[in-house]
């Protein structure tokens, strides 16, 4: 029998299902909506899935936490190797700063041993130095000869400016503590010690070329030393005069000097030049003190030295001087430094002055008409000994010079002639 309200169509229901629940005489029914069962279908699958996925995660916690702590662990691993590398990196540069700081040091104190070194040779070598300017003081107005050496030489020229030229710095060129570029710079520009090392080796260069500069001066201050005592030397033997004092002669001996202790060249050269100018300063001296000055500069010669006749007598007489015409009341001067030994009347010479110049020469000055010195007073080369004059046995006003060797009397031509040849060097 068919239910009337129902449909035989599949999958459509006209009415809900009911759930009848029976418990004795206790009979319950409940109806279940279609919407009902697709929420409790759909709670039903929702903790299936869920507790399928918590019990995966169970599962495979383990193997998740291995990964993360072993990737963890190779992050700090690299980070490590890069720290201890820049460590590394920074102790290599640190030592590379404190063995070029050393270096640098060393370089320093060596430059400034040789500048030390350089003070105390130009302390040497200044005394010798004002010694050949004093030496050619009474040269430099005269005229330059072809054969007169030059005296003067400056031996510490640029030395200060040259020698600390590093006080100042190179334009890049860095301080020893200064800041040093990493590997990647240093590729591509010169580190601060290698500027370092150029400037220091521009400084040590320009030390040899002073230290150069100093050995060829005392060389040539040494030459022309030697030169100029040989030239006055062989102006005095060619005049017939000695070259030295007696307690300077020696033997016919000479050669370089090499010393027993073989000092150093510096040393021996300026041994050398101290000897040259201790020469050179004997001959000055020794020509200084003979007569050479011309007791009438400018002044004609009226009767030379020698055999003549006699202007009064008329007969032939020996003249033991030279007469200078020159007018009345004109200067005399003393022609050497010396020791007034005579100033007075002396018979035919009228008033006479007569100068010991020492070593045995003496010079006189006759016929004066007026004496300005006395017995025993010191004069000098140059200085006023009295005034022309015609006393005595004299025809007319004129000077009277005689040069004398231990009393006998020399021709003054021979002194005047030594004195102009001499004279540069004086």
């Amino acid at each position: 029998m068919k239910q009337s309200g129902q449909t035989t169509v599949f999958g459509k229901r006209g009415e809900p299902h009911t759930v009848i629940i029976a418990r004795g005489d206790d009979i319950r029914h409940f109806t279940v909506r279609p919407w009902v069962a697709a929420v409790a279908g759909s709670a039903l699958a929702a903790l299936a899935i869920g507790y399928l996925l918590a019990t995966s995660y169970l599962v495979l916690r383990d193997d998740l936490i291995g990964a993360a702590t072993a990737r963890q662990a190779r992050l700090q691993q690299a980070y490590e190797d890069r720290i201890s590398a820049l460590r590394t990196q920074v102790d290599r540069i640190t030592s590379r700063q404190l063995l070029d700081q050393q270096l640098m040091e060393t370089k320093m104190s060596e430059l400034l041993k040789r500048q030390a070194q350089l003070s105390r040779r130009h302390g040497r070598l200044a005394p010798l130095l004002e010694r050949a300017d004093t030496l050619d003081d009474g040269a430099q107005d005269a005229p330059a000869a072809s054969g007169k050496p030059e005296i003067r030489a400056s031996l510490d020229d640029g030395l200060p400016a040259r020698a600390l030229a590093f006080a100042g710095g190179t334009p890049g060129a860095a301080a020893p503590d200064g800041f040093w570029p990493l590997r990647t710079q240093q590729a591509e520009m010169p580190s601060s010690a290698d500027n370092a090392d150029k400037l220091f080796a521009a400084i040590s260069k320009s030390l040899q070329t002073i230290e150069g500069e100093q050995m060829a001066r005392i060389d040539s201050l040494t030459e022309n030393a030697y030169q100029t005592a040989d030239a006055i030397s062989q102006a005095l033997e060619t005049a017939g005069l000695p070259a030295v004092d007696g307690d300077y002669e020696k033997s016919d001996v000479g050669g370089p000097l090499i010393s027993l202790e073989n000092p150093s060249e510096f040393d021996a050269k300026v041994r050398e030049l101290d000897e040259s100018l201790d020469r050179l300063d004997r001959m000055k001296g020794k020509a200084r003190r003979l007569p050479i000055a011309n007791p009438a500069p400018g002044r004609p010669v009226s009767s030379t030295f020698g055999i003549r006749r006699d202007p009064l007598l008329g007969t032939p007489a020996l003249h033991s001087g030279m007469d200078f015409r020159a007018p009345q009341g004109m200067a005399a001067r003393a022609t050497a430094a010396g020791t007034v030994v005579k100033a007075g009347w002396n018979g035919g010479y009228g008033r006479m002055v007569e100068i010991d110049h020492g070593a045995g020469f003496s010079t006189r000055y006759g016929h004066l008409s007026r004496i300005d010195v006395r017995e025993g007073q010191k004069v000098t080369l140059g200085e006023t000994i009295g005034e022309v004059g015609s006393t005595g046995r004299s025809t007319g006003p004129h000077l009277h010079y005689e040069v004398r060797y231990k009393g006998e009397a020399l021709n003054p031509l021979r002194f005047i002639r030594l004195g102009k040849e001499v004279g540069q060097y004086l």
